[in-house]
């Protein structure tokens, strides 16, 4: 008989956590009896038919946080009710975490397991929200049998600023094989250097600061994903006369196959938990630049550093990609024209990349979940 598994998330839109949830649904589906429990019916990723999907009460996207807030304690005697087994119950980002911890203080059975994906400390820095959830962190996440997180960053944040102790740490994993045949499909991007980025069009990636610095690099630059920021960013574009080398693509089924065409990866992001862009990436064969920004980009691009450590006043050449300082338009541009412009350092880094994402392949990482399980 197969071990039950119970998977909280809030959905299954674009998203780091909610693409894991998807590939672990999809390897893991034949060794465990899984249900998937979701705050909302949304499913972008591809997930296996025969998933067993439950919708815990009646959340609604445009729920403020204050009525979040209000919600977690039904939404967490829902789950209870829904769950009834002994199943462990394995949950992702920190509301879902909230409400798989207070089920477990009402009663619910089995072992409880919080999966913590961006840097709290920053990622909820500012206003009465930001102050609500680091109380409701520091007092329900030492309540789980199991807290981990997917950077060496965000575990040491949680120990240092949370007081949560034994934070074991289990990166992204990756369908490498997958993004590979993927990246095979038919795109076409303009002649020239190409400069592509992905990621959602808010404030904390900050594309701002990109579109800027095309100012002055003689180049394209192909702008993946959506967000609350897609006007602003596209007027921007044409106040800048850049609508003929800086392209706003939108959500994309598939990205790989936009990535491999280009030539570098940049990514201006304020911060990070574990930036799976970047490894996805390398998996395409792209040379990389990226902010050094608190968790994640440093740990994948230059693993044998200290993870605590970060560039302010200049760019460093790593050993997989480039690190800039976060929020230094003037460095981006720096490291965005010496890939441009240094053939045989880009052909380094386009090299290696490969071999470096191969270290986040699903089939290394999987093992640590199921030893988790």
């Amino acid at each position: 008989m197969r071990q039950k598994l119970s998977i909280l998330v809030n959905d299954l839109d674009t998203g780091g956590a909610e693409r894991v949830v998807s590939i672990l649904l999809n390897t893991l589906h034949n060794r465990y009896d899984i249900t998937l429990f979701m705050m909302h019916n949304i499913i972008f990723y591809d997930i296996p038919q025969d998933t067993k999907i439950v919708i815990v009460g009646n959340s609604k996207l445009s729920d403020s946080g204050l009525i979040k807030l209000l919600k977690l304690p039904y939404l967490a005697w829902k789950y209870k009710k829904l769950k009834r087994d002994t199943s462990t119950s394995i949950s992702f980002l920190s509301r879902s975490n909230y409400i798989n911890i207070l089920a477990k203080l009402f009663g619910m059975r089995g072992k409880i397991i919080v999966g913590e994906r961006a840097m709290p400390s920053l990622h909820y820095k500012d206003g009465l929200q930001g102050k609500i959830n680091k109380i409701l962190m520091k007092k329900l996440y030492p309540k789980a049998d199991l807290v981990f997180a997917n950077s060496m960053g965000n575990a040491l944040d949680l120990e240092k600023n949370f007081g949560i102790s034994d934070v074991k740490v289990i990166h992204n994993p990756f369908d490498i094989e997958k993004i590979v045949n993927l990246s095979k499909e038919k795109a076409q991007l303009k002649e020239g250097f190409n400069f592509i980025t992905i990621g959602r069009v808010d404030k904390g990636k900050n594309h701002k600061l990109l579109i800027n610095a095309m100012k002055e690099i003689d180049a394209n630059l192909y702008i993946i994903g959506d967000g609350v920021l897609k006007e602003e960013l596209s007027n921007l574009i044409k106040e800048l006369g850049l609508s003929n080398r800086v392209f706003l693509l939108g959500k994309q089924k598939n990205p790989y196959k936009y990535l491999s065409k280009a030539d570098c990866f940049v990514f201006a992001s304020n911060r990070e938990g574990f930036p799976n862009v970047l490894v996805e990436a390398l998996t395409c064969g792209l040379a990389v630049i990226s902010t050094d920004c608190k968790s994640g980009p440093r740990e994948i691009l230059a693993p044998n550093t200290d993870v605590t450590f970060e560039v302010y006043n200049r760019i460093e050449l790593a050993e997989f990609g480039i690190l800039t300082p976060v929020n230094r338009e003037d460095k981006m541009i720096e490291a965005m024209n010496l890939l441009k412009d240094n053939k045989k350092l880009i052909n380094s880094y386009r090299e290696k990349s490969l071999k470096r994402a191969m270290e986040f392949d699903k089939d290394k990482i999987i093992d640590e979940f199921i030893n988790i399980f």
